[in-house]
């Protein structure tokens, strides 16, 4: 009687649904894969990191070099005052003048014109450097007064003939030189050389050893004005500072 009760109160139950076990997982929908957008980012990846890597490798292979800071006429050297240092990437194609030369480089002379902003180069300079066609160089022993103080290369001045007490014309009477006194010899000229004080360059203790780049035509009577110490020099516009 207990068993047969037992089955009919069973039988009158409603069956509820049937929970999943613990094991199992409900189903999830499918995941839309995207081949071209990760592909994209990847390659975003890589081109990121060799970018970095050119700035690290160019940043570590720089060099510094000398660049000029006003303009070099043919026959000129480099001075403190006309040059700077720039610093570029290394390149063995590229004959660079380093910055740790410049005390040579001073001691060479353009071979042409070398404009403002220009960086450099080997081929430029050479020993003995060379003028342009029509003009020469003339070098003057003057005394202080003769020259304007500060004086430096590729400097612009005008040479004038003055005529004192103690320096009489040789080649004339000294009416005649007086007569001469003032004129103008040289309208522009280029300073291609002064003395270093440091490298004892001086003519004497009174005299200073400049040297000019002045028109063919006019080197002569510079020339002759100058060996009887009858040129003054007076700073004109057109300096390349």
């Amino acid at each position: 009687m207990k068993i047969q009760e037992r089955t009919g109160a069973g039988a009158g139950r409603s069956a509820g649904p049937a929970q999943p076990s613990v094991g199992d997982r409900l189903p999830t929908a499918p995941r839309e894969r995207k081949p071209a957008l990760a592909a994209l980012a990847v390659l975003l990846i890589l081109l990121g990191a060799l970018g970095a890597t050119t700035l690290v490798l160019q940043a570590g292979n720089r060099i510094e070099v000398i660049k000029v800071t006003a303009d070099i006429q043919p026959g000129e050297s480099v001075s403190d005052n006309n040059v700077t240092s720039v610093m570029v990437a290394s390149d063995d194609s590229i004959n660079y003048i380093k910055w740790s030369q410049l005390s040579l480089l001073k001691t060479l002379k353009a071979r042409t014109t070398i404009y403002k902003d220009t960086v450099v180069m080997g081929q430029m300079f050479g020993k003995d450097g060379t003028l342009a066609t029509g003009k020469a160089t003339v070098g003057l022993a003057l005394k202080e007064g003769q020259y304007p103080n500060g004086l430096k290369v590729g400097d612009t001045v005008a040479a004038y003939r003055v005529v004192t007490n103690n320096s009489s014309s040789t080649s004339g009477s000294s009416s005649s030189s007086a007569g001469d006194s003032g004129s103008l010899i040289v309208g522009q000229a280029k300073v291609t050389s002064v003395p270093s004080a440091k490298s004892g360059e001086l003519v004497s203790s009174t005299n200073y050893a400049i040297t000019l780049a002045v028109d063919t035509d006019k080197a002569a009577d510079l020339a002759q004005a100058a060996s009887n110490g009858q040129v003054a020099l007076v700073s004109v516009p057109g300096n390349g500072n």
